[in-house]
């Protein structure tokens, strides 16, 4: 099994910054950040492919958000930049045994963390 453990979350204005950190009990290949809003579908917002470092973002966060590993502690990290309202939801770090080659498709991810609530206003 592996275990996601997310953190970093919390309220910031239009414009700020958050850095978002899932501590993993370890890697699986794919590691992704999902976002759910209130009534709104689970979407993918970020993936990384952990041997190759290749990183994958959804339209609406590219330029703003990074998706990053920190391999000796087995920690993934969003950094989120630019914040906007509609980016208000709570995130999800996963973990997928696959090669990222759908990296947004979540039932492609085994592991779930219980999430963290980012709020922008």
């Amino acid at each position: 099994d592996v275990q996601l453990v997310e953190s970093g979350g919390g309220s910031v204005q239009a414009g700020g910054s958050l850095r978002l950190s899932c501590q993993s009990s370890r890697y699986r290949r794919c590691m992704g950040w999902f976002r759910q809003a209130p009534g709104k579908q689970r979407e993918g917002v970020a993936a990384l492919h952990v041997g190759s470092g290749s990183t994958y973002y959804a339209d609406s966060v590219k330029g703003r958000f990074t998706i990053a590993q920190d391999k000796a502690d087995n920690t993934l990290y969003l950094q989120m930049n630019n914040l906007k309202p509609e980016d208000t939801a709570m995130y999800y770090c996963a973990a997928s045994p696959g090669y990222c080659y759908r990296p947004f498709l979540e039932y492609d991810y085994n592991y779930w963390g219980q999430g963290t609530q980012v709020t922008v206003s």
